[in-house]
């Protein structure tokens, strides 16, 4: 692989690569917009890069509304497209020179320090300061899976990989510590720290600013510390991610009239939900924006992390739209045939509840994802 073009010239001093990793419905994409904000109120220039299996990402859409360059790595994860992500570096330098870059790798993907901060570090190291990985936890989503509460869960080859997220973290930041009490949170923390002990375990909330100082604070301070890489049967690592469905889609909404564009993407996610509960799938995260045809670059954003969850506005419209795009991001368990005839059965039943609204479903995508080849494993 050659050097791209401006990774070339050694800089007088090397930008901090920053990777926050967790499992799908962790809250990447939220805590990597409020590090760049912080960073970049600091002064510092932030270039963001996303990655997915597939194509049309909620991610890239909802971090670039907000007024970050941001670079997209679809189809494949960041261990399969590594020479994709340097070029995004890459891109990102030409453009505006970061200071700082922050990566959000694909919430099924693991053995990222093997595959992706070591061989950055031992091929580009003298552009790249490598950042300690954090990796995201859903406080909810874990008490489930350690037990310690009830609800749905994901089959054993699926938590294989949610484990060895945790086995090789740096920080585990337990996110959205609003969402669970302090007795739940302690239970959690004493589990945690126990099964994964080479990890710091952090606790934060982006929605109120709690843990976020102390969090940053060592991402800018600490260095990745060379460690011996963890074992990874990569043929569990497959059939785990062999079992996840993957949906992209995006749909065009022509509206007669101005209508309320929050509503819409909130019923369209109940309606998928309600749909995909019928039918037993666990749903790892669904996502969903409208960008507005016309306007000044703000977006509606709703979240479902969980089946028994509540579809969450995480950005909304202030005012009535015209027309627009949805984007559909579904993970889940379960066959993507389903998912794919779940997002195409709904959508005229949440449509006829808008008056003079048409909407066509323009483009799809539905898959498993395929087996993880890395290009370098140190």
């Amino acid at each position: 692989m050659s050097t791209p073009m401006y990774l070339n010239a050694v800089p007088s001093v090397r930008a901090l690569y920053v990777m926050i990793g967790g499992f799908l419905g962790a809250g990447k994409t939220t805590a990597v917009a409020a590090l760049a904000q912080h960073l970049s109120g600091r002064g510092l220039r932030v270039g963001l890069i996303t990655n997915d299996q597939g194509q049309a990402l909620v991610d890239t859409a909802m971090l670039r509304s907000k007024g970050f360059a941001t670079e997209e790595i679809p189809g494949g994860c960041f261990c399969c497209r590594f020479n994709s992500l340097v070029d995004a570096a890459d891109r990102l330098t030409e453009a505006s020179r970061p200071d700082v870059f922050i990566a959000e790798p694909v919430g099924s993907c693991t053995d990222l320090v093997a595959t992706v901060t070591y061989p950055l570090r031992r091929m580009y190291g003298e552009h790249f300061r490598i950042a300690p990985l954090s990796v995201l936890v859903d406080p909810v989503r874990a008490l489930r899976i350690f037990g310690l509460s009830p609800g749905g869960s994901f089959s054993q080859k699926v938590l294989y990989i949610y484990r060895k997220q945790l086995e090789e973290a740096d920080f585990i930041v337990i996110s959205k510590s609003e969402l669970v009490d302090s007795a739940q949170m302690e239970a959690l923390k004493v589990v945690v720290a126990r099964e994964f002990p080479q990890a710091e375990v952090l606790c934060v909330s982006v929605r109120t600013g709690v843990g976020l100082e102390a969090w940053f604070s060592k991402i800018e301070a600490a260095e990745q510390v060379e460690r011996p890489s963890m074992e990874v049967d990569y043929e569990v690592y497959a059939d785990g991610e062999a079992l996840l469905g993957w949906l992209n889609a995006t749909v065009a909404c022509t509206p007669g009239t101005a209508f309320d564009a929050n509503a819409f993407l909130r019923s369209y996610a109940m309606a998928i939900q309600a749909a995909l509960q019928a039918e037993g799938v666990e749903i790892a995260h669904l996502k969903m924006t409208f960008s507005p045809d016309e306007g000044l670059g703000d977006i509606a954003v709703v979240n479902l992390v969980r089946n028994d969850f509540v579809p969450e506005l995480s950005l909304r419209l202030e005012q009535p739209s015209g027309s627009g795009q949805v984007i559909v991001n579904l993970r889940a368990e379960g066959d993507p045939d389903l998912l794919a005839a779940v997002v195409r059965a709904t959508l005229p039943g949440v449509v006829a509840g808008f008056l003079r609204l048409s909407a066509a479903l323009e483009h799809l995508e539905h898959f498993r994802p395929g087996k993880p080849v890395p290009t370098h494993r140190v």
